[in-house]
Parts: structure tokens; C-alpha cells; sequence
């Protein structure tokens, strides 16, 4: 993984190599399969999860049910498992190209990220029919990780794909942050906002959960399939008129909003329901658990270094700023750290679209810090997102120097004018300075370095 983490960038410094490794070890902490194990072990007839104890003796069935670019590895440990207990399961993944693991019992359904496509859809539907068998003898293990908003979808009655199409990409294009968007998902979706947990009942629901959100908010991840919900059909509407969405949104979604906001429709699932009873929810794994991978890695390469924090938002580009700061204040001051430093910030930042170009969050802030870092030497500021993607790209973010931009410069780059267009992707891809690890099969937000040799 380290070989495929090397930039231009890093392989000119003396330190890349060290920082190549210090984020496979990341993204190894985060490893699905490995995850589930620790969470999920079987001894004979009991299964444990997290801390408690089932007697598999009890259920006539086991089903396998989820949604997430975690998915596939994360079936496929839960499978092995379970072995001979298992009775079937589908689980929906990301389209991303990677071949699908052969799981005996399980079908893998691959359907689009970040916006939702009639997969998405079909999946829903399958799971919905597979939960409807369930009984109240049956255990039902769900699968979880991010993206899974996107992955699996029921809409609920008269709100169309294509209605859930157009508002995603709005509130995308406005840079909502993902708790906002999931907020209206969960009130446009079957499945979401605990209505999982729902279709469920009365069958017994462990879920493991992989997050992808700041802070591991278990009702916001993936949209809270199992988890209950404390936001509203107000709250939704609330959001609409924040960005300016009321008017512009599809018809049938502000129809059906307003009339849940004035009780003509049901609620999503609220805390303190009964069905929760016969419901764990037991996350598995989470960006903190990526940082501090990171920092023991870094100190083992010979850095001093500092955990800035795992719940780092903003626009993107205002990020980089404050990073490319950061990296000064150590080249001046040697504060917050003395040389040879290494600063770790875990979370997700949003980017307002303002132009056309190609992009993603983590290339945007690193074109953004590479403007703030010029001249700088022996410095940078290294983002990636742990899942492989950021953003409709093949990259995972990017590397940016004190040189970045004198380098681009005499490309006849204009470093500047990319960073206006939201157009970071060809910015770094002609310095060969994005990085590209593919596919992780992990996704728990994103990891900033600021690094000073």
C-alpha cells in the first residue's frame, strides 16, 4: 500500500517515504475485515458482539443484511463467521470497479456513490423482501459503513429516484455537510432514520457499524438505518430553507415534507421506542481509530507529532489555509512541535461548487494550502480520504509543497484560476502529485498532515 501512496512529491523528500508509511498504517487500523472480527467472534453456539451474548441455539435463522463501501469485506468476515449458521444475506456495495469476493450465502449488489441510481433502489426493495421473512426467531446482522445513504434506498411513497437525484446533487453543490443531507434523507427513505430497524421487527438486529462521520454520530451514518432518530420532518424542512432549497427542491419532496411536518406522515424511528429493545448497535470503527494508527507510525519514523483533532469541517479551501499555517508557525517557531514535525487532523470538509473543473474536497484543500505554502521549504500538507475516492475522481487527494506552486508555474499552470474553477484534479495530476491507492474497501472520513522536515 505505502508503494502506491508515493507522489513526485514524496518521493523527492527525504521524509516521503516515512509519510507513505505512515498512512498505510491508517488505513490498515481501519481494515473492514479485520474490524469485524474483533467486533464479531462466535465460540461454539454463542456469538459475541461487542459485549454482549447470543445463543445461536435460540434462532431458526441468521440473516446477513448491509450497505457501504465497507461492505464486501466486512461480509465476508461476518460470513466466515458464521459459518454453517448463516442462512442468506445481500448486502449493497459501491460501483467502483473492483472485482466482488465470492461470499457463499451472501449476494453482493453493486450500485452508485455519491448519488443513488435504480441499483440503489433494487437493492432496497430486495432487503425490504428479506427482512419481510424475518421472524421472531430469527437474528439479523447488519453491515454498515459509509456511503451507505447512496448504496441503499426505499423512497417513500410518491418521492421518485430522480426526485432523490436532483435534491442530493443541490445539496452536494451548496456544500451541506453530510449531517444535514442525511437529516432529509431520512425523511425521504423507507429504510433510513431507524426504518430498517423497523422492517426488522420482531427478529433480534445486531449491527455493525463502520463510521464515516465526524464525531461517529450512529444516527447520522449511513443515514441511521438502525438507529433511532432525534431529528424531525421540522428539522428537514428547516434545512430546505437554510440553503435556499424550499423552492427549487422537486415538488413531491416539499408535498411530502410539509405534510409530515404537520403529522400526515410517520415520523421516522424515535428514541425510546420498544423495538429498540431487541436492537444493538456496535461501531466497529471510526477516523480516531485511523489517527492514532497514524501518530504511533509517525513517532516510530522519527516525528514529533500532535493530534490536532478527528472532527475537523469547513469549506475546504479555508481548511488548507489554516493547515498551511500551521506548517509555518513550525518553520518559524517551532510551535506547536519542534522539527521534524508531524500534525494530524482527521474529519471532512465540504467544497461549495463555484466552477466546473474536476475535484474533490481533499485535492481542493491541498490546492489551497500549496498557494498558502509557497516558498516554504521542506514542508507540506498531505490529504486523503480513506476510502481511495474523493470525490468523482480516481485520486484519494493529493500532496502539496512550499514548491507545488513554483513547479506548476513553469508548466504554465495557473494555481490560482484551478482553485477558482473547483478544477484541483488536473492541477496535480500534471505534477503527478495526486495520490491514488485505489479502492481501500474502508471509508472513515478523511486524514490532513502537516508535515515540516
Amino acid at each position: 500500500m505505502s508503494d502506491r501512496l508515493l507522489t513526485v512529491s514524496l518521493r523527492s523528500a527525504p521524509w516521503g517515504e516515512a509519510m507513505a508509511r505512515v498512512m498505510a498504517a491508517a488505513l490498515a487500523a481501519v481494515d473492514p475485515a479485520q474490524a469485524t472480527v474483533v467486533s464479531l467472534r462466535r465460540e461454539g453456539d454463542w456469538l459475541i458482539a461487542g459485549e454482549r451474548r447470543y445463543d445461536l441455539r435460540a434462532f431458526e435463522r441468521v440473516w446477513l443484511v448491509g450497505a457501504g463501501k465497507a461492505g464486501a469485506a466486512m461480509a465476508q468476515a461476518a460470513a466466515a463467521i458464521l459459518g454453517d449458521r448463516l442462512s442468506g444475506g445481500i448486502v449493497v456495495v459501491k460501483d467502483d470497479g473492483a472485482p466482488l469476493p465470492a461470499i457463499p450465502g451472501v449476494t453482493l449488489v453493486q450500485a452508485a456513490h455519491p448519488t443513488p441510481d435504480e441499483r440503489s433502489v433494487a437493492a432496497g426493495r430486495q432487503i425490504a423482501a428479506l427482512l419481510a421473512q424475518a421472524g421472531e426467531r430469527d437474528l439479523v446482522i447488519a453491515l454498515i459503513s459509509g456511503g451507505g445513504s447512496a448504496l441503499l434506498n426505499l423512497p417513500v411513497p410518491g418521492v421518485t429516484l430522480a426526485d432523490l437525484q436532483r435534491l442530493t446533487a443541490e445539496l452536494l453543490a451548496c456544500g451541506a455537510p453530510i449531517g444535514a443531507i442525511n437529516t432529509l434523507r431520512k425523511h425521504l427513505d423507507q429504510l433510513k432514520g431507524g426504518g430498517l430497524a423497523r422492517l426488522t421487527a420482531p427478529a433480534t438486529l445486531i449491527t455493525l457499524i463502520l463510521s464515516d462521520v465526524v464525531g461517529s454520530p450512529l444516527d447520522v451514518i449511513a443515514s441511521g438505518p438502525t438507529v433511532a432518530d432525534p431529528t424531525t420532518f421540522a428539522d428537514a424542512l428547516a434545512l430546505l430553507d437554510h440553503y435556499e432549497l424550499r423552492d427549487r427542491c422537486p415538488p413531491a419532496i416539499r408535498a411530502y415534507l410539509t405534510a409530515g411536518a404537520r403529522g400526515e406522515q410517520p415520523e421516522t424511528l424515535k428514541p425510546g421506542d420498544p423495538l429498540l429493545a431487541t436492537v444493538q448497535n456496535v461501531l466497529i470503527g471510526s477516523n480516531a481509530q485511523a489517527a492514532q494508527a497514524a501518530l504511533a507510525a509517525a513517532q516510530a519514523a522519527g516525528f514529533h507529532t500532535l493530534l490536532l483533532t478527528t472532527s475537523l469541517e469547513g469549506e475546504a479551501r479555508e481548511v488548507g489555509k489554516v493547515l498551511a499555517a500551521i506548517a509555518r508557525e513550525i518553520a518559524t517557531s517551532n510551535q506547536p512541535l519542534a522539527r521534524p514535525a508531524c500534525v494530524i487532523a482527521g474529519g471532512e470538509t465540504t467544497v461549495t461548487l463555484r466552477g466546473t473543473g474536476k475535484g474533490g474536497r481533499n485535492q481542493e484543500l491541498a490546492l489551497s494550502a500549496a498557494l498558502a505554502l509557497e516558498g516554504l521549504a521542506d514542508a507540506a500538507v498531505i490529504a486523503l480520504a480513506t476510502d481511495g475516492g474523493d470525490g468523482p475522481t480516481d485520486a484519494a487527494g493529493a500532496v502539496a509543497t512550499g514548491a507545488t506552486v513554483t513547479r506548476a508555474r513553469a508548466l504554465g499552470l495557473d494555481p490560482l484560476d484551478h482553485l477558482r474553477r473547483n478544477d484541483a484534479y488536473p492541477f496535480f495530476a500534471a505534477l503527478d502529485d495526486l495520490l491514488r491507492p485505489g479502492p481501500t474497501g474502508t471509508n472513515v472520513n478523511d486524514l490532513a498532515f502537516v508535515v515540516i522536515a
